[in-house]
C-alpha cells in the first residue's frame, strides 16, 4: 500500500506542471546516446507520446552524424571535419539527405508510432517540406569567430554546410492541429534549390523561436553545464553563459549548444534545457519533478 501511495504522490507532483504546460510547445533536439541505445530510444519515444497525450505539443529535431559517417564509409567516401563541422561537397550532401531525411528520420517516426496507440502519430519531414527552413551557405569565417575558433582562410569552404535564414512554421502548426508529432531532419534549401546540412542544435533553436515555444530541450551525453569547479549547474542565465565562454569554462563542442540555448531564450522562448540523454525518461524527470536533472537556461 505504501508503494501505491508513493506512486500517487509522484503523479500529483506532476499535476501543476501539466496544468501549466498544457497547450504549450516543446521543441526537442534528439541525438547522442539517446538515439543510439535501444532502451533509451524506447524511453524517449514513450516520453514524447506522454507529452502529446497530456496536451503538450512536442516537435522533434534530430541529428545523425554517426549514421552519415557510416554510410559515407560504405560508399568509399572520406569524412572530413573542420572545427566540428562536416565538409559537405555535392556528393556528400546527397548522402546526407538520404541518411538524415530517409533512414534516420523514418526510423524515429516508426519508433514513436509504435507506442502511439494510433490516436496520435509522428510524421517525418525535412526543412524542404512546406518551405519550412530557408537556408544559406554558412559564413564559416564568421561562424568560427563567433565560436572563438578562428580558422585560416583556406579551410573555410565547407561546401553544403548551411545556416538558418528563415523558418516558416505554417506546416508545423497545421500538423499539430491535426494531432501529428513532427520529426524534422535538419536540412534546408535556398532560392536556387541547393540543399544544406545544418547543425541540428541551431535548427531546433530557430524552430522554437518561430513557434514561440515554451521550451527547447537538448538531449546530450553530459550531465549538464558545469561551473569552473566541475559542479553541474541546475540553472544558469544567458549572461552567465557568456561570461563562462569568455573565461574558458565552456569551450569546444559545447559552445554551439549553449549559443543555441542563448539565441532561443533571447528571442522569446521561455527556457532552454540541456539534459543527459543517457538517463531514461530524462525529459519527464526534468519537466515534471521539483528537482529536475539537467541545466535550465533562462534570460
Amino acid at each position: 500500500m505504501e508503494k501505491a501511495v508513493e506512486k500517487a504522490n509522484i503523479l500529483l507532483e506532476a499535476l501543476p506542471y501539466i496544468k501549466n504546460f498544457r497547450g504549450k510547445t516543446f521543441v526537442i533536439k534528439y541525438g547522442g546516446n539517446a538515439m543510439d541505445k535501444a532502451d533509451l530510444r524506447s524511453a524517449f519515444a514513450k516520453d514524447v507520446i506522454m507529452l502529446k497525450y497530456i496536451g503538450i505539443n512536442p516537435v522533434i529535431v534530430h541529428g545523425g552524424g554517426p549514421q552519415i559517417g557510416q554510410y559515407l564509409k560504405k560508399m568509399g567516401l572520406e569524412s572530413k571535419f573542420v572545427g566540428g563541422l562536416r565538409v559537405t561537397d555535392k556528393e556528400t550532401m546527397d548522402i546526407v539527405e538520404m541518411v538524415l531525411g530517409g533512414l534516420v528520420n523514418k526510423s524515429i517516426v516508426q519508433l514513436i508510432n509504435s507506442y502511439s496507440g494510433g490516436h496520435v502519430k509522428a510524421v517525418g519531414i525535412t526543412g524542404k517540406d512546406g518551405g519550412l527552413i530557408k537556408a544559406r551557405k554558412l559564413d564559416a569565417e564568421e561562424y568560427f569567430k563567433s565560436m572563438g575558433d578562428f580558422r585560416p582562410t583556406e579551410l573555410l569552404d565547407l561546401g553544403h554546410v548551411g545556416e538558418v535564414e528563415e523558418v516558416d512554421p505554417s506546416l508545423l502548426i497545421n500538423l499539430d492541429e491535426d494531432n501529428y508529432i513532427p520529426v524534422i531532419a535538419p536540412i534546408g534549401y535556398d532560392d536556387e534549390g541547393n540543399a544544406y546540412n545544418i547543425n541540428a542544435d541551431l535548427v531546433a533553436s530557430a524552430i522554437a523561436v518561430s513557434l514561440k515555444a515554451e521550451k527547447v530541450i537538448f538531449l546530450t551525453d553530459i550531465e549538464g553545464l558545469k561551473d569552473a569547479e566541475g559542479k553541474t549547474l541546475s540553472s544558469v542565465s544567458t549572461q552567465e553563459i557568456e561570461e563562462m565562454i569568455k573565461s574558458g569554462v565552456i569551450k569546444g563542442g559545447m559552445i554551439p549548444k549553449v549559443k543555441a540555448c542563448t539565441y532561443a531564450v533571447e528571442n522569446g522562448v521561455n527556457k532552454a534545457h540541456i539534459l543527459d540523454g543517457r538517463i531514461p525518461h530524462c525529459i519527464l524527470l526534468e519537466i515534471f519533478t521539483e528537482e529536475g536533472i539537467g541545466t535550465e537556461v533562462y534570460k
